[in-house]
């Protein structure tokens, strides 16, 4: 039986044919909230099992992230009995996810038009590269191709003087995140009319209205008042400042927080004298020479200085964390945001809650992330399989058990 017994999605089955970064990370959303998410796998399994340094093949630290709480049924799409099995689902599904390529999923009878016929009501969302109406629908699309697309390594360029990608794979976890609320908004239209639809997500335009949401600045008007980029988040000053013993990140950014750091550094009256520092749009216009004036400042005095000098004058600071030390923040601690938790085969775990908190329907927690085909007798024994048909589709190798 589903091992999602409560939370906010109580009671939501999905039926999830997604795999590696964003699909998963879309549905991972849906599991944390306490929905039935049914994870169609390959025999081989979702790619995403495979990287890094796992304790066993196929539990890779990526994948206890994104497949906790996350039902595992393995079978070969290519064989009829398979697609039948799946199709077989559908019925008690209140969603179908995906990331395959329409027209792979056309060819296996998983299109929108042939889920409908036999669950009328479902909402079917396709998370795809490029939208359908675009001429570039239908090319493959992964995290690297849409930064390239949506200006963002040149973005880098101005800033850092290299065309550089972002070092993870946020536009995955971006989209997935746009398409887990897709998901949940085409859910709430159903709960309220009954009707179920098709929802396209794309990587491309949601990156591209992401990136020029900021930076298409004076460019949103006929004719144009500026050019495009804003020049604050563009700085090649906008960085961790290097202080007398390490680094620290400052960002004075109203009106009464660089009026407390002028006067904390005992440069209170430019801020009076100095026509580029009196508003915000004049310290945008100059953000070079302020950030840089800045990090001059900083050079003098330790982190921890900083740190009290900067809290006591309620200016907005961090100490720049690495991934090592960000896993022993104390304020995550407080939070109990991380959580070891013993994995039925993988031993000891280090998992992290859903970081919302809730004050009646809480997500659940404790739940993790299956192995290949864990779940594929009981999935099929409650598609209506009989269990020697079952054993018949195993022994086939057109489903895989654990």
């Amino acid at each position: 039986m589903p091992n999602n017994n409560d939370g906010p999605l109580a009671g939501i089955r999905v039926l999830d044919l997604t795999t590696v970064q964003m699909g998963p990370w879309c549905t991972r959303i849906m599991s944390d909230f306490g929905a039935d998410v049914i994870k169609v796998e390959a025999p081989e399994g979702d790619s995403s099992r495979y990287t890094g340094v796992p304790k066993h093949r196929g539990m890779s630290g990526t994948f206890q992230h994104n497949g906790r709480g996350k039902r595992s049924v393995a079978l070969d799409l290519k064989q009829p009995e398979a697609q039948d099995a799946v199709l077989r689902l559908v019925p008690t599904a209140d969603a179908f996810a995906s990331n395959i390529r329409p027209a792979a999923l056309a060819r296996l009878g998983l299109d929108y038009d042939s889920i409908r016929r036999i669950n009328p009501s479902i909402v079917y969302l396709s998370m795809v590269g490029y939208g359908s109406a675009g001429r570039y629908a239908g090319r493959p699309a992964y995290d690297d191709l849409i930064q390239a697309a949506a200006a963002i390594p040149m973005l880098l360029q101005r800033s850092t003087g290299q065309p550089r990608f972002i070092p993870m794979a946020a536009i995955d976890r971006i989209v997935g995140s746009a398409a887990a609320n897709a998901l949940l908004a085409g859910l709430l239209a159903k709960a309220r009319t009954g009707i179920g639809q098709q929802i396209e997500v794309p990587m491309f335009e949601t990156i591209a209205q992401f990136v020029l949401s900021e930076h298409m600045q004076g460019q949103t008007f006929d004719p144009p008042t500026s050019p495009a980029g804003y020049p604050r988040t563009l700085s090649q000053h906008r960085r961790p400042y290097p202080t007398k013993d390490g680094y620290i990140a400052a960002l004075p950014y109203n009106d009464g927080q660089w009026r407390r750091f002028f006067e904390a550094v005992g440069k209170g009256e430019m801020l009076k004298t100095d026509p580029r520092f009196a508003d915000i749009t004049a310290r945008t216009a100059n953000i070079d020479s302020l950030y840089e004036m800045i990090a001059e400042e900083l050079k003098h005095r330790t982190t921890d200085e900083w740190l009290d000098l900067l809290e006591r004058n309620d200016i907005p600071c961090m100490r720049p964390h690495t991934l090592e030390s960000l896993m022993e923040d104390p304020h995550l601690a407080d939070a109990e945001f991380f959580r070891w938790i013993d994995h039925p085969s993988e031993g000891r775990i280090r998992t992290m809650r859903e970081p919302s908190t809730w004050s009646e329907t809480k997500p659940p927690t404790g739940r993790f992330a299956p192995r290949l085909g864990q779940h594929t007798r009981e999935i099929l024994a409650e598609a209506g399989f009989d269990p020697q048909i079952i054993d018949d589709l195993v022994e086939r190798k057109i489903a895989k058990t654990d």
